[in-house]
């Protein structure tokens, strides 16, 4: 393609709403515009890119068995209250009516449809299993889009779905799309790490983020130094301690003491000078409808999400006033497990404390000298608590490590929970009725291409990797009106285009300066520069975006030279993907 010719508004301003690096690259690259909050077009630059992503994801798709379809983005009501997520899924749905009075919602995600789709067609077992997919838009009303691409409200998709016979049969789905996720994000050329996650409104049993490493990402995670064990921070596991009995003898008299106007654990452990550590906090929580107190040791902090996987509820939030006043007989501030009258869990923290100090369920008072067995009781412990620094990996006791990534995939193992509520069934060997079980399995599109340039940038722009950048090579002559120059860039332009390989041919009558910045910013991974000293000598300029390193090669040899480059830019992300995919997920 000729610059000329091209619709590519670069700009050297960084605007003022753009909080990450790739939100700024994309816009000063010419990638995409903003139509309003959360909403963006992409420009022939950015979706070239974008179609780059969609067909390593096709191949890997299709090698991995699955087939594509394409569904209504427009969905009706019904089948959301089928699945009993109208209400659920909260106001991220973007719910409207038809001329007709008929509602409807702009999908989010397509579990109900493609079970939909699937119950009316598939009766027998003879049938599955089955995997679907499409790359398609999806829409969620986001209170705060941000981030450009990363966080918006309409962006590109691909969503599989897995329909198996049984526990086996997904099991053995769940790792195809993990192994074929694998192969994605290499050959996207990236650096990424599968982690355990939670999976969310989605629902389900089990699930892995895919997660691009990157200091600007919006995601906590933990890694192992030791094993492959790694973890998003909400699904990150704390081990469960050793036992350690006590006896009456180890425990002292339960004391009352006066704490006026102490509410906080800091304030706590300034009154009766104590540390954090010998505080267990109680914090009542709302469990659809139903009060639940909930112990932790005072230096650790309450993994809400935990919470709500182990109390099985629907939505969980902190009890209100009301609430904890009608569970503890005090104002907020004072709770404490000692004769309070609603169910009692406690983190694996507490397990093993003796003589600490809560609240004593009385306005201004406090406990100390409180004995699990002896003062209260604890229905059950359980890990309910943010992983900290110290805490040790719960696979091997390896030291873990903090780092931050951008979540570009996500692959769940979903159960019956959506074939049961929508019926999804079919008839086994044996004529018996059976419920589908089925695996849902998504990677964010534009997420991608944003993840790739918050972890290939410098200072001058993108550095695009080969198997992403929208265009391999940019020859740019450094003055276009010298006649042996253009003569020589319009001869190597026209010999690349006629091998197949993707190419900008920047011939505006611009300074060099103000060509090469252009290259820099788009990020294409290779620069011929023609110029007419080095052609004097029969010779061009070959630049490396990523490395900086240049060469000069005769001109006859520029173009099987640049080939080579980009084979050996392909050929390793196909070599890593050979041995990711290997990995299975249940060493992760």
């Amino acid at each position: 393609m000729r610059y000329s010719e091209m619709f590519l508004p670069t700009g050297r301003e960084v605007p003022s709403d753009a909080e990450v690096i790739s939100h700024q690259l994309m816009i000063r690259a010419g990638m995409i515009r903003k139509l309003t909050s959360g909403i963006y077009s992409y420009l022939p630059l950015g979706y070239r890119v974008i179609r780059k992503v969609e067909q390593i994801v096709r191949e890997e798709m299709n090698k991995a068995g699955a087939q594509e379809v394409f569904l209504p983005m427009v969905q009706p009501a019904e089948l959301w209250q089928e699945s009993g997520r109208w209400e659920y899924y909260g106001k991220e749905l973007l719910r409207f009516h038809d001329r007709h009075e008929r509602q409807y919602c702009l999908g989010p995600t397509h579990e109900e449809v493609i079970t939909d789709l699937v119950r009316n067609d598939i009766k027998t077992y003879r049938q599955l299993p089955r995997n679907l997919y499409q790359i398609q838009t999806k829409f969620r009303d986001e209170v705060r889009p941000r981030f450009g691409v990363m966080r918006c409200r309409e962006f590109g998709m691909k969503d599989a779905y897995s329909f198996d016979a049984d526990e086996a049969g997904a099991e053995a789905s769940y790792e195809k799309m993990f192994a074929a996720y694998n192969n994605i994000f290499n050959r996207c050329g990236l650096k990424f790490r599968p982690v355990e996650a939670d999976s969310g409104s989605i629902g389900g049993k089990y699930s892995h983020e895919f997660m691009v490493m990157a200091e600007s990402g919006e995601d906590a995670m933990i890694v192992c130094d030791k094993c492959s064990y790694a973890a998003n921070l909400e699904k990150a596991e704390a081990g469960r301690p050793k036992k350690v009995d006590s006896t009456e003898k180890d425990w002292l008299i339960l004391e009352s003491v006066h704490t006026p106007n102490v509410r906080t654990i800091e304030e706590l452990s300034d009154f009766l000078q104590v540390g954090p550590q010998d505080i267990v906090k109680t914090l009542i929580f709302n469990a659809d409808g139903k009060p639940c107190a909930i112990l932790i040791r005072g230096d650790q902090e309450v993994n809400e999400i935990k919470v709500k996987n182990y109390l099985g509820a629907n939505e969980l939030t902190l009890a209100d006033d009301e609430m904890i006043m009608q569970a503890t007989g005090a104002p907020r501030g004072f709770a404490g497990a000692v004769k309070i009258k609603t169910r009692v869990i406690a983190d694996y923290s507490v397990m093993n404390m003796i003589n600490f100090v809560t609240g004593a369920n009385k306005e201004d008072y406090h406990l100390k000298n409180v004995n699990i067995g002896r003062d209260c009781e604890v229905e059950s412990f359980a890990d309910l608590r943010v992983v900290g620094k110290n805490d040790k990996c719960p696979r091997c006791s390896g030291n873990i490590q903090f780092v931050r990534g951008i979540e570009v995939g996500h692959v769940f193992k979903l159960g019956t929970k959506y074939s049961k509520s929508l019926k999804a069934s079919y008839l086994d060997k044996d004529g018996q009725e059976k419920i589908m079980i089925m695996g849902c399995y998504g990677i964010g599109i534009g997420r991608t291409v944003a993840a790739c340039i918050e972890q290939n940038n410098d200072a001058n722009g993108i550095v695009w990797p080969i198997p992403l950048a929208p265009y391999h090579v940019i020859i740019t002559p450094v003055n276009v009106n010298e006649g042996d120059v253009l003569k020589a860039a319009d001869k190597i332009y026209n010999d690349l285009q006629a091998m197949g390989i993707e190419v900008i041919f920047d011939d505006r009558d611009e300074r060099a300066g103000v060509k090469f910045k252009d290259a820099d910013l788009i990020g294409i991974p290779l620069r011929v520069i023609v110029g007419q000293k080095n052609l004097i000598s029969g010779n061009v300029e070959l630049k490396n975006r990523k490395s900086g390193e240049t060469k000069l090669y005769p001109l006859e040899k520029i173009v099987s030279e640049i080939k080579k480059n980009i084979d050996e830019g392909l050929e390793q992300g196909i070599a890593t993907t050979h041995a990711g995919g290997k990995t299975p997920c249940s060493r992760i």
